[in-house]
């Protein structure tokens, strides 16, 4: 900050007595003028700013207009896991679809959808996906799943940390990988082999497929995900009528002879990535 001397001598010249006190005057009189006028200076500027601040606010809650909503129903009692798309307990569940391409479009387009429900004490998931191209070789827990045909579930289940999420990844041979990821690539907990194994999972297709399936097929993949089990690595929102937690999606089979990287909720990103859980959509209990 200047004060008023040295602003008023930045404008002396050497000349007559007179003219360098009106020119010390001039600057003097120059700062007071800026010193009253500062609050509305500030004021004026305050409010550009909170305009500013209002309308990311309105782009914000239209986002949220934007992203997708699915329901999940509560069970009466606990489901047998079995890979069937078409027993009754999913018989009246909407599906989602996973319709967004990240990266190139494949030449033959998957077709793949999910329907999710929840008790007291776990959480199911199904997958259905007409595909092509079809191979799934890695076994072992927390392996490159992804590379192989492969469905995704990502998800938030603590409402105070939307992007703390869990990404469970399951081949078509049912081989899962699971993390909890506080932040993308760098910071996140592996889940060992005894967490892992209380995720009951039923699959249609052999656990090793190979060679790739050319043909058209459909699979089905289904598990049940423990609550419980959840609670050693992230707080979790209990389901129940009213709570959201925020999740995606997605169908890969990266390393096959026809790549491609589907989802659920639009995800705006020049490269396929996952990873990004601003773009996650909205699991809405009932």
């Amino acid at each position: 900050m200047i004060n008023a001397p040295e602003c008023g001598t930045a404008h002396i010249l050497p000349d007559s007595r007179g003219k360098r006190s009106r020119i010390f005057n001039s600057g003097r009189l120059w700062v007071k003028a800026m010193i009253w006028l500062a609050p509305f200076v500030f004021s004026f500027s305050g409010l550009i700013a909170a305009d500013r601040d209002v309308q990311a606010l309105d782009t914000t809650k239209k986002e949220i207009k934007k992203l997708p909503v699915y329901n999940v129903k509560k069970l009466r009692r606990r489901m047998t896991i079995d890979g069937n798309w078409d027993k009754p307990e999913w018989k009246k569940i909407k599906p989602l679809r996973m319709t967004h391409y990240m990266g190139k479009v494949p030449h033959f387009e998957p077709k793949a959808e999910a329907k999710m429900v929840y008790d007291d004490e776990n959480i199911y998931v199904i997958f259905r996906v007409k595909d092509k191209f079809v191979s799934s070789h890695v076994t072992e827990y927390n392996g490159n799943v992804s590379g192989d045909a492969c469905v995704e579930f990502f998800f938030s289940p603590d409402e105070k940390f939307p992007l703390y999420y869990f990404n469970l990844e399951v081949n078509a041979g049912g081989t899962p990988l699971i993390f909890y990821v506080t932040t993308p690539w760098t910071g996140f907990k592996k889940l060992e082999a005894e967490d892992i194994r209380q995720i009951e999972i039923a699959h249609s297709l052999p656990k090793v497929v190979d060679p790739e399936i050319k043909e058209e097929v459909t699979w089905t993949l289904e598990y049940r995900v423990p609550l419980e089990m959840l609670r050693k690595f992230s707080n979790v929102t209990y389901p129940k009528p009213g709570v959201i937690w925020k999740a995606n999606f997605y169908k890969t089979a990266s390393k096959t002879s026809n790549p491609h990287y589907l989802t659920w909720a639009f995800v705006d990103n020049p490269k396929p990535n996952f990873h990004l859980p601003q773009f996650f959509g909205i699991l809405k209990f009932k």
